[in-house]
């Protein structure tokens, strides 16, 4: 068990460092009137020129593949953590789901709507490459390893602790028993309550909404006043 965990462990830093190379893969490709150009994720994540026909554009930056890229980065980070750091498992997993779905979404929408081509003029065709659904691909495989390993260590640690830690698993079911506990507690107004309870409300809306309004109303004459008397 514990091979399968150091596998899952290193495989997971290599499937991260896999998708923050394919940052510098092509990504998608410009198609103008004038010629065609492919860049990479990175070349529209943090602007760079490209060359159309004749004409050389200075790509604009793009929010969206910054933040992908980024979330990338913390998640390769947050692996290579896990080697010394417990806590980090936690965080490379959150950060894998995340990017992996934002990506996801990346991948499915069209490409004006997360690349800024604003520069680039008399556009007949933008289109992803292929490398989109491998980088997508990839940030799956490493949230699935890394959420293996934090499952597995996990285990192990309960393993070794002889009953005296609950695993991840128990937390969760021992947190829905709780819930379900604390809800039957819970005693639901009746009909009579809700309503009387909800014409207090409204009526205290009211006297508020009319408290604001006439001060409202008193400062903008008193600033009339001022203003007419200065004038």
């Amino acid at each position: 068990m514990k091979a399968v965990n150091n596998i899952c462990r290193y495989a997971a830093i290599v499937f991260g460092l896999a998708s923050l190379l394919l940052f510098f893969a092509d990504f998608a490709t410009i198609i103008t009137s004038g010629g065609q150009a492919t860049a990479v994720a990175a070349q529209y994540a943090f602007g760079s020129k490209i060359a159309i026909g004749e004409t050389t554009f200075d790509l604009a930056r793009s929010t969206h593949l910054q933040l992908c890229f980024w979330l990338t980065a913390a998640s390769v980070v947050s692996s290579f953590l896990t080697i010394k750091y417990k806590k980090a498992r936690f965080a490379a997993s959150g950060l894998g789901i995340a990017t992996s779905i934002y990506m996801l979404v990346v991948a499915l929408s069209a490409p004006e709507k997360f690349i800024d081509f604003r520069p680039v003029t008399n556009i007949t065709d933008i289109t992803h490459t292929p490398f989109v659904w491998v980088l997508f691909g990839v940030l799956v495989g490493f949230t699935a390893l890394s959420i293996a390993h934090l499952l597995i260590d996990d285990y192990l640690e309960v393993l070794a602790s002889n009953g005296e830690k609950r695993t991840i698993w128990q937390h969760i079911v021992h947190f829905v028993r709780d819930y379900k506990s604390e809800v039957k507690k819970i005693v639901w107004p009746n009909y009579k309550d809700v309503m009387k309870n909800t014409f207090i409300v409204l009526i205290m809306c009211l006297l508020v909404g009319l408290l604001i309004w006439g001060v409202d109303f008193g400062l903008v004459k008193l600033l009339d006043l001022i203003l007419g008397i200065n004038s």
